[in-house]
């Protein structure tokens, strides 16, 4: 398709579709507002951890043009118009804009967030919070899922004190189960990470330096902090699409071509929503990028929801084909030595459902597994994924599982299959 193709975002999605039509030999021009040359945002707590340099976590390199936000579209003169000055024209337009970090509406937050107060979503986030943490620092953590324990987990490397707060009644309750939720909290508690759950924090307080000095709860207690991370959650960056009138739910709402209201726009990735749901994983993104590519393309394809996993890691090693999480540690023991996890489709069985768990307090490791009729719909695996490879292949296939396997066998290092 001989047309001007031009991206505005060059995270995951925006990056992999680009380099996807530039291999097809597709030109495109790739608009990405942060500085840095496209990086993996799922590795950053291992840029603050100090285990990785900011280069490692770079994605295949494409073409950039680095720096430059996007102000405004024009659809009737089918123009982008930039903050450099600058307009780009377009035959098709592909908004991969991303996500923002949810900052909480607490007191002490005005029209800007106090110092020592971090989000942690950007690359000049993370090199902000490498720069202020120190051994001995106390430091808060809002927000128990994957991003604040990743935090947690790297300020607690760095010879930080951290308390993690949650709101929620266990640490990563949107991937994990609470058995496997309390496996994770041991292993963090043994690295020295304090954690309160089911607390909802109220307000900051700041010193006469204006910096944070402490975070208060809402039953009134304050935790000292010199340094807090506000690990939230993210919301989909849909400012422009708004702006052009494009139609808008939770994301930039989007067909199975994911083409928005509009026909010479698209959106893919943490932006954009299929069929009444925003993703926002790093799997769905490059699912979309791979299924717009061909699109653009003039090839067939249609995006019809996703079934691969997410990878995402939370120390660094190389994660397998199934696992949402791996989590390691060098030293020895059950809490505090190497713990792998993973997490896929959904853990949380309903009524009528087969349920299938095994747990080895003595080597801290837990197998669970969710079975609906004949189909297998979730599991949750920590310290041995021995079966993990077997289970996703089960899992992403959605085949029927074999009559002639007992459910029990499915805990077994083949997955029974």
């Amino acid at each position: 398709m001989a047309s001007e193709i031009v991206v505005i975002g060059g995270g995951t999605a925006g990056a992999e579709l680009a380099r996807r039509l530039s291999c097809a030999g597709v030109p495109v021009t790739v608009l990405g507002e942060e500085p840095h040359a496209p990086y993996n945002r799922v590795l950053l707590a291992e840029v603050l951890a100090g285990r990785y340099g900011p280069e490692v976590i770079a994605l295949p390199e494409v073409a950039v043009r680095r720096g430059v936000r996007a102000l405004e579209i024009d659809r009737d003169r089918r123009l982008v118009h930039c903050a450099d000055g600058t307009s780009v024209a377009y035959d098709r337009l592909v908004l991969a804009t991303g996500s923002n970090p949810v900052l909480p509406p607490l007191r002490g937050i005005g029209d800007g967030l106090p110092d020592g107060v971090h989000p942690f979503r950007t690359l000049d986030d993370c090199a902000a919070l490498s720069a202020a943490v120190r051994p001995g620092i106390r430091a808060v953590v809002v927000g128990g899922g994957l991003l604040g324990v990743s935090a947690a987990r790297a300020l607690a490397a760095r010879g930080a004190k951290v308390v993690l707060a949650q709101q929620g009644e266990h640490i990563m309750e949107r991937q994990l189960d609470v058995s496997a939720s309390d496996l994770l909290r041991l292993h963090l508690e043994a690295l020295g990470v304090e954690i309160h759950t089911e607390c909802r924090v109220r307000g900051l307080h700041c010193g006469p330096d204006a910096a944070v000095s402490a975070v208060e709860l809402a039953d009134g207690y304050a935790l000292d902090a010199e340094l807090v991370v506000l690990a939230c959650g993210v919301r989909p960056r849909v400012t422009l699409a708004l702006d052009a009138g494009l139609e808008v739910r939770k994301g930039i709402v989007v067909d199975d071509e994911l083409r928005t209201s509009d026909p010479y726009i698209h959106a893919i990735g943490d932006c954009a929503e299929h069929a009444g749901i925003v993703q926002g994983l790093a799997g769905t993104a490059l699912e979309q990028a791979d299924v717009l590519a061909s699109v653009l393309t003039g090839t067939a394809a249609r995006y019809t929801g996703t079934r691969a996993l997410t990878r995402l890691t939370l120390a660094g090693l190389a994660v397998p084909a199934a696992a949402t999480a791996t989590i390691t540690s060098g030293a020895a023991g059950t809490a505090a030595g190497p713990l792998d996890l993973a997490a896929f489709g959904d853990p949380t069985p309903r009524p009528g459902d087969d349920v299938i768990q095994l747990a080895d307090a003595t080597r801290g490791a837990y197998r669970k597994v969710v079975v609906r009729g004949d189909r297998l719909v979730g599991g949750v695996l920590l310290g041995d994924l021995a079966a993990v490879g077997a289970l996703a292949r089960a899992w992403e296939g959605n085949e029927a599982l074999p009559d002639s396997v007992p459910l029990l066998h499915l805990l077994t290092n083949d997955g029974g299959l």
